[in-house]
């Protein structure tokens, strides 16, 4: 505990960093300096050899989350403003410090948005289809993996979260089928007994 409360301030400051790389990450623009300011950290921590970082996004646009129940059109730009430039940066700021190849990166959520109005500019929640993006060590680059109908209400070959864990775990050089703990007597699995590894997006 000690170490990490007299390392954090050093990782925290980021004074120290060039003004071309505070542009780069959007320090410079009132939409994008707070979610541009945490990846602009998350690369610091892994510079510093943080094994595992997460970055959230969610303070940003008229509702201050991605909860798009009321206005999806009034409410989606400004969070998509506030992100996407620095999670361009983030990615592109670790290919020049060579750090992209031995990262991990993960942009997910729980579901998507329903393709039709929740009974005025809104969208509801959908289990059915959503999307995530995974990139860095071990990702075929610019690979797509799985499609929606033609509503975009429902995958037409469902790929589930169980399969992105087994896939995740497997970058990490982690066999999901053979790690277990020890749960109520029995051995368990985080992918439970389900999963199977998405070969179609990881580089041969």
């Amino acid at each position: 505990a000690a170490k990490m409360q007299l390392s954090a301030p050093e990782v925290l400051d980021i004074t120290g960093e060039s003004e071309a790389t505070r542009k780069l990450y959007g320090l410079d623009e009132k939409p994008t300096q707070d979610f541009g300011r945490s990846c602009l950290i998350a690369r610091r921590m892994i510079e510093r050899g943080v094994r595992f970082v997460q970055v959230w996004s969610g303070m940003s646009g008229a509702t201050g989350n991605w909860d798009n129940h009321a206005d999806i059109q009034k409410e989606l730009p400004p969070m998509a403003a506030a992100t996407d430039k620095a999670a361009a940066a983030l990615v592109k700021d670790l290919k020049a410090r060579g750090l992209f190849e031995d990262t991990l990166l993960i942009w997910t959520t729980e579901f998507g948005r329903m393709p039709f109005s929740q009974g005025s500019t809104g969208r509801d929640h959908n289990g059915g289809t959503f999307v995530s993006w995974i990139a860095g060590a071990g990702v075929k680059r610019g690979a797509a993996y799985g499609e929606s109908d033609q509503w975009s209400w429902k995958a037409l070959k469902p790929t589930y979260c169980y399969d992105l864990h087994a896939t995740i775990l497997h970058l990490l050089g982690i066999d999901h089928e053979r790690l277990t703990f020890r749960n109520n007597g029995a051995n368990r699995r985080l992918t439970d007994v389900h999963g199977t590894v998405i070969s179609e997006i990881l580089e041969a």
